[in-house]
């Protein structure tokens, strides 16, 4: 089985390397190299390839930012020198995230979790559709993040978190059991969760809907804490609620 691929990567250096890695393999075949992720995204959203090797922090657009804009989604690898951005990775279903410098042996490693992805695909496919039966349903997969805890990434279910406070440099994710200070900033958090009921309401806040329990003019409870309302989010705050009420 023969692997098409395309590399995104605004270093030449760094891509000229992934280039040679894909040619020593026989199984991968360069079908484009790309310095611009407009140019790729261009090329991408017409021609179906099997594998990207994208990195994240290029001018423009984001790597990540690709990923959610193609509407047809090769299997994908993610490349950055920097490991905060590893997270992001996990929520978009990538298949790996390879932190330069990119060593071969690294290399091999994601590229044979794509090849048994692929052939998980293939042979778990039923050689004739199943019959829906009334007691067939699908168990949903609850969303998670990835966040750096020391030396390891720690993995937090978003469904137990009650809100995010941020701390300069460092944001402090309080939880149902625990809270979890780590090497990040709010911002990042806020594009990264605001695909779920995440809302920030304060220049150093971001809270859950599921997790509050009232809201008194400019604060909102969660447990036995109140959280500000500041001015700046009070608007964007009030049509999160709109929307999100049933």
């Amino acid at each position: 089985m023969t692997l098409t691929c395309v590399v995104v990567e605004d270093e030449p250096l760094a891509r000229n390397l992934l280039e040679q890695y894909i040619l020593k393999l026989p199984h991968l075949k360069l079908v484009k190299s790309f310095s611009n992720p407009l140019a790729a995204f261009d090329f991408l959203r017409t021609n179906t390839v099997d594998v990207l090797f994208s990195d994240i922090q290029m001018p423009e657009i984001t790597g990540i930012s690709l990923l959610k804009i193609l509407p047809k989604k090769p299997l994908v690898i993610l490349t950055t020198a920097y490991s905060e951005y590893a997270l992001e990775g996990y929520e978009l279903d990538v298949v790996d995230y390879l932190l330069k410098p990119i060593t071969l042996e690294r290399f091999l490693k994601a590229v044979e979790k794509v090849t048994q992805r692929l052939g998980a695909s293939v042979s778990q496919m039923p050689a004739t559709l199943p019959e829906t039966t009334p007691t067939a349903v699908e168990t949903p997969i609850l969303p998670s993040i990835f966040v750096k805890d020391g030396t390891k990434l720690v993995k937090i279910r978003l469904c137990d978190v009650l809100y995010i406070e941020g701390l300069k440099d460092y944001v402090a994710i309080y939880t149902k059991e625990k809270k979890i200070v780590t090497l990040q900033t709010l911002k990042s958090l806020e594009v990264q969760l605001s695909a779920h009921q995440f809302i920030r309401v304060h220049h150093s806040y971001i809270v859950s809907f599921d997790a509050i329990e009232a809201i008194d003019k400019e604060k909102i409870q969660i447990g036995k804490n109140w959280i500000p309302i500041s001015d700046t989010y009070r608007k964007s705050f009030k049509e999160f609620l709109d929307k999100h009420q049933s």
